[in-house]
């Protein structure tokens, strides 16, 4: 019995004994796993791999939209080989975020080089995963958390490199839904200077939204190869003095950039007068060939030293010519004829002048050099004459308004010259009707010196594409009468009533401010108008060609 009773306590001794020492050993493998079982639940979000296949997927599940369940099997002897499993948990996620997102700091960098480093020197922990896996595991206090040393996983982003031209498309863009906005809506902006309205503009409204676009960011470029006088400069008191003013214009204007990388478009500094002054050579067979390689050695030049005529074949580039020959000359680089923007007072549909592209601007004739004595004129009632015109026989319609009316009518004063003693201008003031038939060319300063003096333009031309036409609306303030009906052309502007006349007089003095020649660019005058002309032509276009890297 004691030996029964010895071994019962003895058995009793060492039960107690195993079960403190398997509840030692239990109670910690019981807390471990109710911690890893809130831990996974509590950071299964932190970082995410849908599959071996995506490993930056959006962590949803093809079989059922539950994110599955991530494993993690480590071998884990104690805490320093726990904290080896932690740390080879970060240094692989690390690697990956390193590898696949934007580029870490340097010290972020550095401190990972260091943590691979370490792990190299250690017994490597082996980790079998699932499909998919995730990363849950609380770290001691010496490891940063995950949180605390990058970001978590994103979308994966590529940077996109935008091109100055793809800038200046964009905006151009918004200019051209402002402008289409303007044009439809019932608001126009307040302007302290001029608030365009009225039948003289196809569409007031877009007009101005546009010329206000056109201040806020239109730069233009203007080269500075080449030298006078044929470049840089221009006549400035006969009738082709338009060339030389706007050159001068344009290379002290505000609209000007001097950083190709910001201009819209570019300016070509010639002046076809000059190239005819200097180089033509009358007892020449072959006169064009010297002017038009003139013109073909400067473009072949700027386009050598620059990349902006090349990447558009000339599209964004613009040359401005008064002279007649302006549209001639040219013909000698085929892309400056069919794809730049050409501005000519010589705008004949019949000599390629397309109005989709290019720019009509007016011929103006400044005997002193300014407007000085030029503007103004009586009321209608004080005007005598119906109809009046003095100038030389040249070109075709002229001798055929000279041989119906040429001293025939008191009411229509046709002069091939003027009696001594009586004064251009002032035949034009008392005049109602100012007639401007074509000579050689279409183009002719009257036009414009009607509209100065209160005398209502009346276009007698075939082929013609009026100034700023794009914006304006002639009929509104002119009379066109066609070149077969000049025999009729005194019954055709006696019927028009008083009424009529007042309106065309008033619409003309209106719009006279688009044709004044400034010293001094003032806002709305034909310098800006020109310009607002090459603004227009480059909206309606879009480079292509754009760089993406």
């Amino acid at each position: 019995m004691m030996e029964g009773s010895s071994k019962m306590k003895i058995c009793s001794s060492w039960c107690k004994s195993t079960s403190t020492r398997l509840l030692w050993i239990m109670v910690p493998f019981i807390l471990v796993s109710i911690f890893f079982a809130f831990g996974n639940s509590k950071n299964s979000s932190s970082l995410s791999f849908s599959s071996p296949g995506w490993p930056f997927g959006s962590g949803k599940n093809n079989s059922g939209g539950k994110q599955p369940e991530l494993v993690a099997v480590a071998v884990v002897k104690g805490g320093a080989d726990r904290e080896e499993a932690i740390l080879e948990d970060y240094n692989f996620n690390s690697s990956i975020n390193s590898n696949n997102f934007s580029p870490l700091t340097a010290e972020a960098d550095q401190e990972s080089e260091e943590q691979v480093q370490e792990n190299q020197q250690k017994p490597q922990v082996v980790i079998q995963k699932d499909e998919s896996f995730n990363i849950s595991l609380e770290k001691p206090n010496e490891f940063p958390s995950l949180n605390e040393t990058q970001a978590l996983p994103i979308e994966p982003k590529i940077k996109k490199i935008f091109s100055n031209l793809e800038r200046l498309e964009v905006r151009l863009g918004k200019a051209r839904a402002a402008i289409k906005e303007a044009a439809t809506s019932g608001n126009q902006t307040d302007d302290p200077d001029y608030v365009p309205s009225g039948p003289m503009y196809w569409n007031a409204k877009a007009f101005h939204r546009s010329y206000l676009e056109m201040e806020k960011q239109f730069k233009v470029f203007v080269y500075e190869e080449g030298e006078q006088p044929i470049f840089h400069n221009g006549p400035c008191k006969s009738i082709y003095a338009m060339e030389g003013n706007f050159i001068y214009q344009m290379e002290t204007t505000k609209f000007r950039t001097r950083d190709p990388e910001k201009a819209q478009v570019f300016f070509l500094p010639i002046s076809v007068t000059a190239i005819v002054h200097f180089i033509y050579d009358r007892n020449s067979k072959e006169h064009w060939n010297p002017m038009k390689q003139t013109l073909k050695d400067y473009i072949n030049l700027v386009s050598g030293k620059y990349l902006y005529w090349n990447r558009s074949l000339g599209a964004d580039h613009f040359m401005l010519a008064c002279h007649d020959w302006g549209p001639e000359l040219s013909k000698a680089v085929p892309d400056l004829y069919k794809n730049s923007i050409r501005a000519l007072c010589n705008a004949n549909t019949s000599e390629g002048f397309k109005p989709s592209r290019d720019v009509s601007f007016p011929e103006i004739l400044l005997p002193g050099g300014t407007m000085d004595g030029l503007i103004g004129g009586p009321s209608p009632s004080r005007r005598s004459i119906l109809a009046f015109f003095a100038g030389g026989l040249h070109g075709p319609i002229r001798p055929i308004l000279l041989e119906h009316w040429e001293n025939k009518d008191e009411d229509i004063q046709v002069h091939r010259y003027l009696p001594k003693g009586v004064s251009y201008y002032g035949m034009l003031r008392n005049s109602k009707f100012c007639l401007c038939p074509s000579g050689y060319e279409v183009a002719s300063p009257r036009m414009v010196e009607a509209l100065y003096t209160g005398c209502v333009p009346v276009l007698l031309k075939d082929h013609y594409v009026p100034p700023f036409s794009d914006v304006l609306n002639w009929k509104s303030f002119s009379v066109e009468v066609p070149v077969e009906q000049i025999p009729n052309l005194k019954k055709i502007l006696s019927g028009i009533s008083t009424r009529q006349y007042i309106r065309l007089q008033r619409r003309g003095k209106q719009v006279r401010r688009h044709f004044e020649v400034n010293m001094t660019p003032k806002r709305y005058d034909v310098f800006h108008m020109i310009l607002h002309s090459v603004w227009l032509r480059r909206l309606n276009m879009r480079l292509h060609g754009l760089e993406y890297l």
